[in-house]
């Protein structure tokens, strides 16, 4: 459920850019540096850590895009993330970084894809 919440959160993010919906103050070129890709990013990566598929390469992107956004846009505003509005940006990119080492969890599509894999496997073997 964790990955799924925080997944569903992330993609409203880029759907934000991306789109102009969901209180924004209108959609960003995805040729928009940095907001463009970064919508970019928080949409679909968003929306693989929902469904669990490549879910720690997503993750692994999702957290450095996050860390960008800290280091390059609120922390030349202050030297903390309470300082500088950063806060969501840092725990966004902590949480996927764990999310990159402890993977899906077991409602995901990364897990089907191997049990499949792994029941054919054993098949060619037998």
């Amino acid at each position: 459920m964790f990955r799924i919440v925080v997944g569903v959160l992330f993609m409203c993010h880029g759907a934000q850019k991306l789109f102009g919906v969901l209180g924004s103050k209108g959609a960003v070129s995805i040729t928009d540096w940095p907001a463009g890709p970064a919508g970019l990013i928080e949409f679909v990566g968003g929306a693989l850590i929902v469904i669990g598929l490549g879910t720690r390469v997503a993750a692994l992107i999702s957290s450095g895009a996050m860390a960008y956004a800290y280091f390059v846009v609120h922390q030349p505003a202050g030297l903390l993330p309470i300082q500088n509005k950063g806060e969501l940006a840092a725990v966004y990119a902590w949480v996927f970084l764990l999310l990159a080492f402890t993977g899906p969890g077991s409602w995901a599509v990364d897990k089907v894809i191997a049990s499949r894999r792994r029941q054919e496997h054993t098949l060619v073997n037998a």
